[in-house]
C-alpha cells in the first residue's frame, strides 16, 4: 500500500449534452459544471463545501463520498455551474416562448407600464431554465469521482517524496549512530587511564612505580562509574528499534501519518538523552546532527495520512 500525503489539487469541468424537456436543445449549450478539491495537512478529516445554489443539496452525497476515501487532512470542495450564454445560445421551443408570452400578457394586466421582454431576457430566462430543471446530482457525482481519483493520485506521488526524503534521513541517522556507539568504549578509556594519572599526581608516586592496590581500585571504581553514567548504548538500541519500525510502517502504508508522529517524538527523546549523556565533543555535535534530521523527518511526516 502506499504512502499518502494531505496536500493535493484537483480540478475538472463537464459539459452535459443531454436534451431539455423545457427548450428541447442540449442543456450543455448553457451551463458547464466545474468542480475542484484541494486539501493541506490536519490532524483530522475536515471537510468543507462551497456549492453553488443548485449543487447545493447534493453536498451529502459529495460527503458521504469523500469519506469513503479520504481519512485525513482539511478538504475544501468546490462546485458550481458555469453559463456561457454569451458564446452558445440554445434556441427556445414554441412551447417556452408560449408560456413566457402568457406569462408576460398576466403581468402587463396588472402592470400596464411594465417594459416588455426583450431578445436578452428571453436568451437568459431559456438558460437559466435548462440549468433550473436538470438534475444534477449524476453528473456531480460522476466528476466529482474523477477529480477525487485525481487528488489521490497527487497525493500518492506527493506521499512516494515524502516517504523517500524520510528514507534518506533514516539512513543519516543510522550512519550518525554508528559513529556514536565506538567512541562510548574509547572515552571510558581514556577516562580510566586519567583517574589512574590523577591518583599517582596525588600521591607523589614516580612514573613507573607502583601504584597502591588501594588507590588503584578506587580509580578503577571512578571510571566505572563514569562508564556507566556515560554509556548511550541502550539510547542507540531503542533509536535503531525506532527506526526499524519507521522503515516498516513505510514500506506497509496505508494510514501511518499518526504512528509516525509519534515515533518522531520518540526519535526525539533519544537524541536529546544522547546529547544530555555526552562527554565528549564528538557526542555532542552528533547529537545536535540527529537532532537536525529528526525535525527535518517531524515537518514532513506532519503532511502524511
Amino acid at each position: 500500500m502506499s504512502v499518502y500525503s494531505m496536500t493535493g489539487y484537483a480540478s475538472a469541468q463537464h459539459k452535459p449534452a443531454t436534451t431539455s424537456p423545457v427548450t428541447d436543445a442540449p442543456t450543455g449549450s448553457g451551463a458547464r459544471l466545474g468542480l475542484e478539491i484541494r486539501s493541506v495537512n490536519s490532524r483530522y478529516l475536515d471537510l468543507t463545501f462551497k456549492l453553488s445554489d443548485e449543487l447545493r443539496s447534493f453536498e451529502p452525497a459529495l460527503r458521504e463520498l469523500l469519506v469513503r476515501s479520504l481519512k485525513r487532512g482539511k478538504v475544501e470542495v468546490r462546485a458550481a455551474l458555469e453559463s456561457h450564454v454569451a458564446n452558445e445560445v440554445a434556441e427556445p421551443s414554441t412551447r417556452l416562448l408560449q408560456r413566457l408570452n402568457t406569462i408576460q400578457d398576466s403581468v402587463k394586466a396588472w402592470l400596464p407600464l411594465a417594459t416588455p421582454l426583450s431578445v436578452a431576457d428571453v436568451i437568459r430566462l431559456t438558460a437559466g431554465s435548462a440549468v433550473g430543471e436538470r438534475d444534477w446530482q449524476a453528473d456531480l457525482l460522476a466528476l466529482a469521482e474523477q477529480v477525487l481519483a485525481a487528488l489521490l493520485a497527487a497525493r500518492e506521488r506527493e506521499g512516494a517524496r515524502l516517504a523517500l526524503m524520510l528514507t534518506d534521513r533514516m539512513a543519516q541517522l543510522r550512519s550518525l549512530a554508528a559513529q556514536a556507539e565506538p567512541l562510548v568504549p574509547q572515552l571510558v578509556a581514556q577516562q580510566r587511564q586519567r583517574f589512574l594519572d590523577r591518583w599517582r599526581d596525588a600521591m607523589g608516586m614516580v612514573e613507573g612505580g607502583a601504584l597502591p592496590e588501594a588507590a588503584q581500585d578506587r580509580a578503577l571504581a571512578e571510571a566505572t562509574a563514569f562508564a556507566i553514567r556515560i554509556d548511550v548504548a541502550e539510547e542507540l538500541t531503542r533509536l535503531s528499534s525506532h527506526l526499524d519500525e519507521l522503515e516498516r510502517l513505510i514500506a506497509k502504508g496505508g494510514e501511518i501519518g499518526k504512528r509516525l508522529d509519534f515515533l518522531i517524538q520518540e526519535l526525539h527523546r533519544e537524541a536529546n538523552t544522547l546529547g544530555s549523556k555526552s562527554a565528549a565533543l564528538e557526542l555532542t555535535h552528533i547529537s545536535v546532527d540527529m537532532k537536525v534530521l529528526i525535525e527535518q523527518m517531524r515537518e514532513q511526516v506532519q503532511n502524511i495520512e
